[in-house]
């Protein structure tokens, strides 16, 4: 039999009835000891172990303290970590909202904006209005053309009844409450006149529901209920009108709503005691017709100006009881 040379050159060849060194299926690697070798079988197969890193567990391939490459059947699989978003990705196909268009984004945005601005212009025509003095009524006070802000919440009232299952709040009233504050003697207020309904008249009430007022037309001061009040902010001398003696109905009595149309009346005059249209003319204010008390001045004498506005507690005069 011929013998055949792969390559010459190469290292050897195969003869035909030479034990073969070499099986591919079950045979060891049986080199020749004249042939160099880097290395046995179990030298290319010998590698130490190799521990696993940290990157490698935070990835999702967790390993066993030992190091030994394989995961731990205790320990969550990768599966088990992906969050809900990631199992999305992986099963289905998430179909992304179409974004709006520029202008549609404007136009809500202006709209929005419209209407907190409205919001806003109604709460507060709602609780406050501007007003401004004209004539000289309220001197030394408030000066002709002079502009201020009326707190039209300070008198607000709301029928309680409604909460009688709530502790301290009194719902055993027979009608409206005021929330805030009551009218009190020496508040200035702004109110419809109740001769003249299209206009706004501003004084200081003087008499309350139930009060008498009496006016010492030759000393020019005045009495309520038989006492001399202090009067220090007035111009003039306060002389009668049509009468020296006013009576006041009292709150909630039928003579309330024949004298002024309303539960509760009240008497008004303004600071400037020889130039002014008030109560002394025999009519009385009622209380729906109160707009609101003046809270603040801002605009005097062409200019801004802000202060407080001129409210004043009535009280007595030294000496005024008897």
């Amino acid at each position: 039999m011929a013998e055949f040379d792969d390559n010459e050159g190469a290292g050897g060849g195969w003869e035909e009835g030479t034990p073969g060194h070499f099986d591919p299926l079950f045979g060891p690697w049986d080199e020749r000891e004249d042939e160099p070798s880097s290395g046995t079988r179990d030298d290319l197969f010998d590698f130490a172990p190799v521990e696993a890193t940290e990157e490698e567990i935070d990835w999702g391939r967790p390993h066993r303290p030992g190091g030994d490459g394989y995961p731990d059947r205790h320990h969550p699989t990768y599966e088990e970590r992906l969050t809900e978003l990631q199992r999305r990705l992986r099963s289905d196909t998430i179909v992304l909202p179409r974004e709006e268009s520029r202008w549609t984004v404007t136009a809500r945005e202006l709209a929005e904006t419209l209407l907190l601005a409205l919001l806003i212009f109604l709460a507060v025509r709602a609780s406050f209005q501007n007003f401004k003095v004209e004539g000289a009524s309220m001197q030394p006070s408030l000066e002709n053309g002079q502009y201020l802000i009326v707190n039209k919440l300070s008198y607000a009232q709301m029928d309680t009844g409604f909460l009688d299952w709530l502790p301290f709040i009194g719902g055993d009233s027979d009608g409206p409450e005021y929330l805030w504050s009551k009218p009190a003697r020496g508040d200035i207020i702004v109110f419809a006149s109740p001769t003249s309904t299209n206009r706004d008249f501003i004084k200081r009430i003087i008499g309350l529901p139930g009060d008498t007022v009496e006016i010492d037309g030759s000393a020019g001061v005045v009495r309520v209920n038989g006492v001399l009040l202090d009067e220090t902010y007035i111009q003039g001398r306060t002389n009668c009108g049509s009468t020296c003696v006013y009576d006041i109905p009292a709150a909630g009595s039928q003579e309330a709503f024949e004298t002024c149309g309303s539960s509760e009346c009240f008497f008004v005059m303004g600071d400037n005691r020889m130039n002014s249209s008030d109560s002394r003319q025999g009519w009385l204010v009622p209380k729906e017709n109160i707009i609101g008390k003046t809270l603040i001045t801002y605009w005097h004498e062409g200019g801004p100006e802000l202060g407080l506005a001129p409210n004043r507690s009535v009280g007595e005069a030294e000496g005024a009881k008897d």
